[in-house]
């Protein structure tokens, strides 16, 4: 079957966050605006409907609120600190980042709020570096939850495209795969490819790949915004650095199995150039998600500073790799110490305060905006909904009252065979007998001290510190840890306008990109790490300043 051919101003391949935004802008300019995407309608909002929804923002009421003193100066301290840019492709990269700070300190909030979207009061402190001050990390908390988490973010935006799509100015079209991009005389005119069998699969899940025809569809401007590739774990690993080490054999999925690269290969084949594939953000706190939605399906522990960190072997993690504190740096470690699993040791106190589960579907409180249940779940005694039932389902949790027992039952877990039963006893006691002062030599324990001055951690983020072994505090548990994948930080090089540069360094007419395609704009604007509430926030950027840029 092949489909008649379909025409219109602006074609947005992929209906993620970014490409929404894209299709939103372009339709509100008075564009005519053609989205495809190979899911069925309900994957609408892509791998942002399934985030935590945390936005990045610079001196934002939340944070005075909470008496953080922030600033553009010292965020652009921090992100470059962070992204360490030292290529000559990063010149747009670097652009971006510039571009992209000035939007998070201006109109950002503002832009959003106008929108219906909101923010819960108590602003995160994620990736907090514990290097130097011109190092990795945030020096204050930005992290910003969505109230409504990724679908509130999501929701303005859909509801934008809807409105269109029932005004006739925008056509929505699920299940068209694009497998090429049109270039007519050096310009880019549109997409061909596969229409795939109709599929009643629910968001996130796998669907068929049966093809039942193809269709063409000419555009004046064709904006990629298909996403990255942390589903393909084959293209993973074909991409991953000599600097992180060696790619882990066994690696769990933090998004669905649609992320898989495909655009990649067709974008690259129109001319567009790739930059800064070997940057990529993945979590090695992953653990197997005991209800799965996608093959491989893993959560990520969003973790507070307390929890003994251990390798596969039980030793210590070195400073200053800490929960919470530098998510590249730590895997990075560990993928030098030969086994692609680590472990955290910590008390039901700690579970209780410290541990969040990343994900809308694992935060029903915020997602649902439900203010009741959000008083219950998170100031009440006891760890959430979502985290008592990975404690009494979940495949790496393990609970036990006392030191020797849990060790035990840590050996004879599966991997637990490689760890050092007498370097376990003696990390958890020396760790203890750190907790009698309001002082120590032991810097994570400083650390934690140091972050319960902040009335954000202190409040609803870090437990009282603690001897592990306190009966009061226990029982004690063991969490074994994966590798999940995440984010491509590398893509399409952009200018600033989102139009999609060629080897040559020219811009390429007719094409556009955004989002994770684009590396989050320009081809990398986190160069080698990410400062968290940051992906979702380079989607809403990128994808409107493409949108806007097609639409002229």
């Amino acid at each position: 079957m092949t489909t008649r051919p379909l025409s219109a101003d602006v074609l947005v391949i992929g209906w993620g966050l970014a490409g929404l935004v894209a299709a939103a802008e372009a339709s509100a300019a008075g564009r005519s605006v053609v989205l495809v995407d190979q899911e069925p309608r309900s994957n609408l909002g892509g791998q942002a409907w399934w985030s935590f929804g945390g936005l990045f923002f610079v001196d934002s009421p939340e944070q005075r609120r909470m008496g953080v003193k922030d600033s553009l100066e010292l965020a652009t301290q921090d992100w470059f600190g962070n992204a360490d840019f030292d290529r000559e492709e990063d010149r747009w990269p670097r652009a971006w980042a510039t571009a992209y700070l000035q939007f998070a300190a201006g109109e950002k909030r503002a832009w959003l709020r106008e929108r219906g979207v909101g923010f819960f009061p108590v602003v995160g402190w994620a990736e907090r570096g514990g290097y130097g001050a011109l190092g990795p990390g945030n020096s204050v908390p930005r992290f910003h939850i969505t109230w409504g988490t990724g679908p509130g973010v999501v929701a303005p935006f859909e509801a934008a495209v809807r409105a269109a799509e029932d005004a006739g100015t925008l056509t929505v079209l699920p299940r068209h795969r694009v497998t090429n991009l049109v270039v007519t005389d050096g310009v880019v005119t549109g997409a061909t490819g596969d229409v795939l069998a109709h599929s009643d699969a629910d968001r996130g899940r796998p669907s068929s790949r049966e093809v039942v025809g193809d269709f063409e569809i000419r555009a004046g401007a064709t904006i990629v915004s298909s996403g990255g590739i942390g589903g393909n774990h084959d293209l993973v690993r074909a991409a991953w650095p000599d600097r992180l080490g060696t790619p882990p054999a066994h690696m769990l999925s933090g998004v669905p199995a649609y992320v898989d690269g495909s655009m990649q290969d067709v974008s690259r084949r129109a001319g567009a150039r790739l930059i800064n594939g070997d940057r990529m953000w993945h979590y090695v706190e992953g653990i197997q998600n005991w209800d799965p939605v996608w093959p491989m399906h893993g959560i990520r522990i969003l973790p507070g500073p307390s929890s003994l960190w251990l390798d596969a072997t039980g030793k210590r993690l070195p400073v200053p790799l800490f929960p919470g504190f530098d998510t590249l740096g730590t895997l990075r470690h560990l993928r030098t110490t030969g086994h692609d699993h680590s472990w955290f040791i910590t008390s039901r106190q700690i579970v209780e305060k410290e541990f969040a589960l990343s994900g809308s579907e694992q935060n029903p409180d915020l997602t649902g905006k439900d203010v009741r249940l959000l008083l219950a779940s998170r100031l009440a005694k006891g760890p959430t909904g979502p985290v008592q039932s990975f404690l009494d389902e979940g495949a790496d949790f393990i609970v036990e009252d006392d030191l020797e027992s849990l060790i035990a039952q840590m050996t004879a877990h599966p991997g637990g065979e490689y760890l050092d039963p007498e370097r376990v006893r003696r990390e958890i006691v020396a760790r203890d007998l750190e907790m009698d002062n309001d002082f120590s030599k032991d810097a994570q324990v400083g650390m934690l001290r140091s972050m319960r001055a902040y009335r954000g951690d202190r409040l609803i983020r870090t437990a009282a510190p603690h001897r592990l072994q306190d009966p009061a505090a226990g029982p004690l548990i063991a969490v074994q840890l994966h590798v999940l994948t995440r984010k491509s930080l590398g893509g399409i090089e952009t200018d600033l306008d989102g139009r999609a540069l060629g080897a040559d360094g020219e811009a390429i007419p007719g094409l556009y990109a955004a989002g994770e395609a684009s590396g989050f704009g320009g081809g990398g604007v986190h160069g080698y790490r990410a400062l968290e509430g940051t992906f979702l926030g380079g989607c809403l950027f990128s994808g409107r300043q493409a949108g806007r840029a097609a639409a002229r």
